[in-house]
């Protein structure tokens, strides 16, 4: 940890200067690396880096919590004292959370990312809200799901916001982006069964009875507009999530909740 007597680092210390850079795309695309906010991020992203599946390279900190100094040696990661000024400069939230870390990129090749033998991936077309997609992260972690997979012109899941939104389930599963065609094949080539989530499918989720047992990748559409006719009809199946009031339709977050919870469900219930 930096010496008290060296005083915080400032937003002019090189260092910080450096990890300012990764707040935009341009900046963690050239170096590789990304920003955790917040302690809950950064407690995740100490434990994958002291796991041995990533790299956290360096914590700055307006104050350190106790139990992240402790994981931080546990994973040799080098903690540096930051000004207040200096936090707010690494942050992308109106309020600062006083803790950062410095992480390589944790995205993955899609064929280690479908490795094994996967039974429920979520699949992300053309999604772009960094906050939905984090949100799904999330929700695909808690469901138990094997894999993310972000395909098409989607947003970086390294975005300040989707990091935010995923609550450290970044650091959990595995995470790939590939283009379109590719991910469908790749999908098909792992024995998992594409089903899209459209909410205008003949078919939904209480008619869709042992199917959703088996393998599946779901794909999810954009917020906007949802997914193309021609790629739905591509896939091996479209269902859609039961809407019992007067609601016009769910939000992608909430309906990938839905989509990968009901087939997590069935297929241990088999």
């Amino acid at each position: 940890m930096t010496r008290p007597g060296d005083g915080p680092f400032t937003e002019r210390t090189p260092r910080v200067v450096a990890a300012r850079a990764l707040t935009r795309r341009a900046g963690r695309q050239k170096a590789g690396r990304f920003l955790a906010e917040g302690a809950q991020a950064v407690r995740e992203a100490l434990r994958w880096a002291a796991a041995g599946r990533g790299v956290v390279h360096e914590l700055f900190a307006v104050s350190l919590p106790d139990d992240l100094a402790v994981l931080a040696a546990e994973a040799g990661v080098p903690v540096s004292l930051v000004t207040e000024r200096a936090a707010a400069g690494l942050s992308e939230t109106v309020t600062p959370q006083g803790v950062v870390a410095v992480c390589d990129l944790v995205d993955v090749p899609l064929s280690r990312a479908l490795s094994g033998t996967p039974r429920l991936v979520a699949v992300l077309v053309g999604v772009s809200d960094p906050g939905n997609a984090g949100t799904v992260i999330r929700v695909a972690d808690a469901a138990g799901a094997d894999a993310v997979v972000l395909a098409g012109h989607a947003v970086d899941p390294h975005n300040g916001k989707c990091v935010r939104a995923s609550t450290g389930s970044l650091f959990h599963l595995p995470v790939a982006r590939a283009p379109v065609p590719d991910v469908l094949d790749a999908c098909r080539a792992a024995g998992l069964r594409l089903v899209a989530a459209d909410g205008y499918a003949a078919d939904d989720l209480e008619s869709s009875g042992a199917a959703l047992a088996r393998p599946t990748a779901w794909v999810f559409g954009s917020e906007a507009h949802g997914l193309p006719d021609d790629l739905v009809g591509t896939l091996d199946d479209a269902l859609r999530v039961p809407i019992y009031g007067a609601a016009e339709s769910l939000n992608l977050a909430t309906a990938a909740a839905v989509c990968l919870y009901a087939t997590a469900w069935r297929q241990r219930a088999t």
